[in-house]
């Protein structure tokens, strides 16, 4: 038996480090565990948008300026539509996975975080969790091991319901970036997510539906992505992962809680995954400096709220083109749309400003 602690968290990767630091920031003694070694890689777009970056200041994360490539703003690119925006405010930053991994490992260390690396865990007791022969004791137990969460079966808070799983897989070029946006190149069925990383080094993401198709068979759906990609040199291995939109009942039994992926997820096509995560850390610190986890579930229904909206909307476009395609002439004929439309997407918008803008999409697509 294990000295007893206030809170464990389950899994290492970016939504437990953000659940640790958030816990450990209310006073709570922490320790984490993951049976993997950091720095802890994953198939992602690499991206972070301007709120996932305002998330991690609040958690006290700094990227420094070498850390990654500025952008500043989003490009969709389907056929001979082309629209795109800057943001409002603050600009986004293509980092990768790795040393976003590192700096968050570095806060929580440098903020009291017991790490545990190497470290697996068998299952829960009522007195904590198994690592090892060992029981370590913990007032809370935080489950963010992922999407397939162990977590999240041990407690029966199995998935209430869930969409289709996409397959993605992730390259990253020696290339120097074309563009200062993260650019979302539509194909039939798949998108081709492009971002600009330091280093005169390009990642690009290919998310579809079928789990045989290599890039080398896509680049046909985005000849203009190609002619700049097909002779590149590649500066890292392929990685691939799954996506998919699901949703749970609750994310909250007993004093075992529910975070990031493991609590339910949106699709890789929002780029919210993320920023929720981070959101979600925060608003489950707050719950149990107050010991009331109800508040947790119900903010982490309000913090989902949108990014599945949006998820939903886009996924629309995925699976239906002439919808798309008409979508892009509307937005082609009238820029400031798209503008409005990420505002919105990140949050930033008043509901004024949203039913403003839900009036003015329904009128472009008219007469689109």
């Amino acid at each position: 038996m294990r000295e007893g602690i206030g809170v464990l968290v389950i899994g290492g990767g970016p939504a437990g480090l953000a659940a640790a630091i958030a816990a450990r920031g209310k006073g709570f003694q922490v320790t984490l565990v993951d049976a993997a070694k950091p720095p802890i890689d994953k198939a992602c777009g690499e991206g972070l948008m301007p709120n996932t970056l305002a998330a991690l200041s609040e958690l006290g994360v700094a990227l420094g300026s070498g850390d990654g490539k500025v952008f500043r703003g989003v490009r969709f690119i389907g056929g001979p539509s082309v629209v795109e925006a800057s943001f409002p405010a603050i600009t986004g930053i293509g980092v990768r996975r790795t040393v976003l991994h590192q700096r968050m490992v570095d806060r929580a260390q440098g903020c009291g975080v017991s790490l545990l690396w190497n470290t697996p865990v068998s299952g829960l007791t009522q007195e904590g969790a198994i690592l090892g022969r060992e029981v370590m004791r913990a007032k809370w137990v935080i489950g963010a091991d992922g999407m397939q969460s162990r977590v999240r079966h041990w407690s029966g808070l199995d998935l209430n319901s869930r969409q289709p799983v996409r397959f993605a897989q992730r390259r990253h070029y020696r290339v120097k970036a074309w563009t200062d946006y993260v650019e979302i190149h539509w194909g039939k069925n798949m998108q081709a997510y492009v971002t600009p990383l330091k280093n005169d080094e390009t990642c690009v993401v290919l998310i579809s539906r079928n789990p045989r198709l290599r890039l080398e068979e896509a680049w046909r759906e985005f000849p203009g992505l190609a002619g700049g990609l097909l002779n590149a040199e590649l500066s890292s291995a392929e990685r691939g992962a799954v996506t998919r939109m699901c949703e749970l009942k609750r994310v909250c039994h007993g004093n075992v809680a529910l975070t990031g992926d493991a609590s339910g997820s949106v699709d890789a096509i929002t780029g919210e995954g993320l920023c929720l995560s981070f959101r979600q850390a925060m608003a489950l610190a707050d719950a149990m400096a107050t010991e009331k986890l109800d508040s947790y579930q119900q903010a982490h229904r309000r913090l989902a709220r949108r990014p599945h909206r949006m998820g939903r909307l886009l996924l629309l476009l995925d699976r239906y083109p002439a919808l798309r395609r008409r979508a892009m002439r509307g937005l082609a004929k009238d820029p400031e749309l798209f503008a409005r439309l990420l505002a919105v997407h990140l949050g930033e918008a008043s509901p004024k400003f949203l039913a403003a803008t839900g009036v003015r999409l329904g009128w472009q697509f008219l007469a689109a």
